[in-house]
C-alpha cells in the first residue's frame, strides 16, 4: 500500500510539471493515499478554487449594490425596475450552472477554472461602460446586467471538482469551506464596492466593474499555475444525465431553492428593500453586506454539523428557523420597525448559511448510500461519485433559481399591493412546506435514507 502510495505520488508530481496537469490516478478514501498524496494535493486546489469562486460570487452580485446608487448617474428606476435588474444576473447564473456542471468532465476542472474566471471580464467591463451612459436605455442595462451571471455558473463547476478530491468523511467541511468562501464574495462586493464609490465622490459607478478586471485575471493565472484535472472527474457526461433519473436529485434541488435560492435572492435584494421599505439607503449601503457576510460564514457551520449529526436533521432545523424568521421580518414590515427587520434578516441569512451547508453534505451522502445498496463495488461506488458529482451541478442550478425569483416575487407584491407583506406571508408558507417535505423524504422513521443518518 504504501509502496503504490509512494508511485502515485510520482505521479502526481509528474503531473504538476505537465503543462495539462493532469492527475491519472487518485484515491482519497484509501488512508495511505489521502495522508501521503490526496491531502496536500486537494488542499492547495480547494484554496485556489475557492479564489476564483469568490470572485465569480462577487461579479454575480455587483448589480445588488450598484441599483442603490444608479439615481446619481442619471438613472431613473422604479423599485420593480431595480428588483429585475437584482434578480436578472441570478436567474441568467442558475441557467449557466447547468452547461458549467457538464464542463468539468469534458475539459478538466483546471481547465475550467481558467476559462470561466476570465469570462467574468465580460460583466465587468460591460457595467462600467453601461452605468455611466443612462441614454442607451433600460433594455440594454439589463442586458449587460445579465451577463453578471457568468459569476453565478462558477458555483456548479468548481463544487463538482472539489468533490472529488476529498474523502467522504471530509466532503461536509471541505464542500462548506469552498461554497462558503465562494458565497462570502457577496458580503465582499456589498462591502467594499460602496467604499469604492465613496473614493470616486460617489458617482464613479464605473469603478464598481473595474476593480474587479484585474481579480478575475489573477484568479485565472491562479487556477492555470497551481491547481490540477483529476482524470476521474474527466469522464464521459452519461453519469451526469443518469443523476436526473434519481427522484432524490429533484427532492434535494426543491430544498436548495429554501436554502441558497434565499441565501442569493436575499442578497440581491436587502439593499433595494432597506432602502425602498424604509428609506435608508445609508444603511442599505453601510450595513447591508452583513447579511451576505453572516450566511457565507454560516456555511461550513452547516457541513461540520451534518458531518456529526446529520444532513437531513440540519435541514430541517434550518427551515424552522427561516419560517420565524420570515415571519418576524413580516412583523417588522407591518410596524415599520427597521431594527427588528434588520435583526430579522440576519436571522434568515444565518438559516440559509447553515442549511446551505447541510443540503450539499446529504447529496454526496445520499448518492453513497445508493451505491452501497447496489453492492458498493469499487466501479459502483466511482459511478456514484460520478453521479453525486452531477447531482451537485443540477441541484445547484436549480436552487439558484430562487435566487431569481425571490427579488421578482418582492417586485410583484410591491408593484401589485405597494408593499412586500404578501411576499414574505408567502415565504413562511413555503419554508413550512420544505420543512414537511424534508422529514418526509429523509427523516420519517423506517424510510432507508433516515436509517443511514443522510
Amino acid at each position: 500500500m504504501v509502496n503504490r502510495s509512494l508511485d502515485t505520488e510520482k505521479v502526481a508530481d509528474h503531473s504538476r510539471e505537465n503543462r495539462k496537469r493532469w492527475i491519472a490516478h487518485w484515491e482519497p478514501e484509501d488512508p495511505d493515499f489521502w495522508q501521503t498524496v490526496g491531502r496536500p494535493v486537494a488542499r492547495r486546489n480547494l484554496i485556489f478554487s475557492i479564489f476564483a469562486e469568490h470572485i465569480g460570487f462577487s461579479v454575480w452580485l455587483l448589480w445588488s449594490i450598484v441599483v442603490v446608487r444608479l439615481g446619481s448617474a442619471g438613472w431613473d428606476l422604479s423599485v420593480s425596475q431595480s428588483l429585475w435588474l437584482t434578480a436578472v444576473p441570478s436567474g441568467v447564473g442558475a441557467f449557466l450552472r447547468l452547461p458549467y456542471t457538464f464542463a468539468v468532465p469534458i475539459f478538466g476542472g483546471r481547465n475550467w477554472t481558467v476559462v470561466s474566471a476570465l469570462l467574468l471580464l465580460i460583466p465587468c467591463a460591460g457595467l462600467a461602460w453601461a452605468v455611466e451612459n443612462p441614454q442607451i436605455g433600460y433594455g440594454t442595462l439589463l442586458l449587460i446586467a445579465a451577463t453578471a451571471g457568468f459569476g453565478g455558473g462558477n458555483f456548479a463547476s468548481s463544487m463538482a471538482n472539489i468533490s472529488f478530491f476529498y474523502p467522504e468523511r471530509e466532503k461536509g467541511w471541505a464542500l462548506g469551506l469552498n461554497a462558503a468562501g465562494g458565497n462570502i464574495g457577496v458580503a465582499v462586493v456589498q462591502f467594499v464596492v460602496p467604499k469604492v464609490l465613496v473614493l470616486g465622490g460617489g458617482l464613479a459607478l464605473s469603478w464598481a466593474g473595474l476593480i474587479y478586471i484585474p481579480l478575475a485575471v489573477i484568479a485565472a493565472v491562479c487556477a492555470y499555475l497551481y491547481m490540477d484535472n483529476l482524470a476521474e472527474a474527466k469522464a464521459d457526461v452519461e453519469p451526469v444525465w443518469s443523476s436526473l433519473r434519481h427522484s432524490d436529485t429533484w427532492i434535494m434541488s426543491l430544498l436548495y431553492i429554501g436554502t441558497f435560492g434565499s441565501f442569493i435572492g436575499y442578497s440581491a435584494a436587502f439593499p433595494t428593500l432597506l432602502n425602498a421599505v424604509f428609506n435608508r439607503p445609508d444603511i442599505a449601503l453601510g450595513w447591508a453586506f452583513l447579511g451576505a457576510g453572516i450566511g457565507s460564514i454560516s456555511r461550513p457551520l452547516g457541513g461540520r454539523l451534518s458531518d456529526r449529526i446529520g444532513g437531513a436533521r440540519v435541514t430541517a432545523g434550518s427551515f424552522i428557523v427561516l419560517a420565524a424568521g420570515a415571519y418576524a421580518a413580516l412583523w417588522a414590515v407591518q410596524r415599520q420597525n427597521l431594527g427588528v427587520f434588520f435583526v430579522s434578516f440576519m436571522v434568515l441569512f444565518v438559516a440559509t448559511g447553515v442549511g446551505n451547508g447541510s443540503t450539499y453534505r446529504m447529496i454526496s451522502k445520499i448518492f453513497r448510500v445508493k451505491g452501497e445498496d447496489r453492492g458498493g463495488s469499487p466501479e459502483t461506488m466511482l459511478r456514484m461519485r460520478r453521479e453525486a458529482a452531477g447531482a451537485l451541478g443540477i441541484i445547484s442550478s436549480v436552487g439558484a433559481f430562487g435566487g431569481f425569483l425571490v427579488p421578482i416575487c418582492y417586485a410583484w407584491a410591491r408593484s401589485t399591493y405597494g408593499d412586500i407583506e404578501p411576499a414574505l406571508r408567502f415565504y413562511v408558507v413555503l419554508f413550512l412546506v420544505m420543512l414537511a417535505v424534508t422529514w418526509f423524504a429523509y427523516l420519517r422513521r423506517g424510510s432507508r435514507m433516515a436509517q443511514a443518518g443522510v
